[in-house]
C-alpha cells in the first residue's frame, strides 16, 4: 500500500469514494493512485467546528485543520442545497436542517414538508460546493461549483446521499439519486469544484 499523498477532510465514506473518483477521473493529477487519497479518519477522529457563515469559509476551516494534523496537503469541501424560495436555505445548515447532523432522511422530509404547497415552477434549487486545498506550508486555494435543478415532491432513486433523491438536474428527467455515479460526477457541484481544483492539486503534489 502506498503512503498517503492527499487527505480529504471528511469522515463520510460515501464522500471519500466520490471525491476520490472525481479527482482520479479528472486526469490532471498525474500518477495519483487510489490508496494515496485517504479520508480524515486516517489521522484524526476530531472534526473542527464549522462556524463559518459561507461554504468557502467552512471548507477552509476543515482543510486547514487537517493539513495541520496530517502534515499533508488537505482538501475539504463544504456543500449543501440552496432553495430559491427559501432565500438560499438550508445552505450551510443543509446537513443539520432537521436538528441533528447527518440525518439525511429527517432533513429531506422536513424540507419537503416546508415546500409542500410550493408549485413546480417555484421549486428551483441548486447544490453548491466550495472546495478548498490547504498545504502545511500555507498554500490555500478555493473554488466553487453549482448544480441547478428543480425539487421533486417525493424522493426518487436509491443512489447518492443527502438531498440527491429530490433534486432533478436541469435537462434531466431523473433525480440525482437515479443517476449512475459516473453520470452524477460528470455534472455535480462537487464534480465541477474538484475538477476546477485538480490542476492546483497537481501543482502542489509535483512540488
Amino acid at each position: 500500500m502506498s503512503d498517503p499523498r492527499l487527505v480529504l477532510a471528511t469522515h463520510n465514506d460515501h464522500k471519500v469514494g466520490e471525491l476520490r473518483a472525481i479527482l482520479l477521473a479528472a486526469g490532471t493529477v498525474p500518477g495519483l493512485l487510489p490508496d494515496e487519497v485517504v479520508g480524515a479518519a486516517r489521522f484524526t477522529d476530531v472534526q473542527p467546528v464549522e462556524d463559518g457563515v459561507t461554504f468557502e469559509a467552512n471548507a477552509l476551516i476543515k482543510a486547514r485543520a487537517l493539513a495541520a494534523e496530517s502534515g499533508l496537503p488537505s482538501v475539504a469541501d463544504d456543500s449543501g442545497l440552496a432553495v430559491d424560495v427559501l432565500g438560499g436555505a438550508p445552505g450551510i445548515f443543509s446537513a443539520r436542517w432537521a436538528g441533528r447532523h447527518g440525518d439525511d432522511r429527517a432533513n429531506l422530509d422536513l424540507l419537503l414538508a416546508q415546500l409542500g404547497d410550493i408549485a413546480p415552477e417555484h421549486r428551483r434549487a441548486r447544490f453548491v460546493c466550495a472546495a478548498a486545498l490547504v498545504t502545511p506550508e500555507g498554500v490555500e486555494h478555493v473554488v466553487r461549483g453549482e448544480l441547478v435543478g428543480t425539487l421533486l415532491t417525493v424522493p426518487r432513486g436509491d443512489g447518492g446521499f443527502g438531498y440527491d433523491p429530490i433534486l432533478q438536474p436541469e435537462g434531466y428527467d431523473r433525480s440525482c439519486a437515479e443517476l449512475s455515479p459516473e453520470e452524477k460526477n460528470a455534472i455535480s457541484h462537487r464534480g465541477q469544484a474538484f475538477r476546477a481544483l485538480a490542476p492546483t492539486i497537481a501543482d502542489v503534489l509535483r512540488g
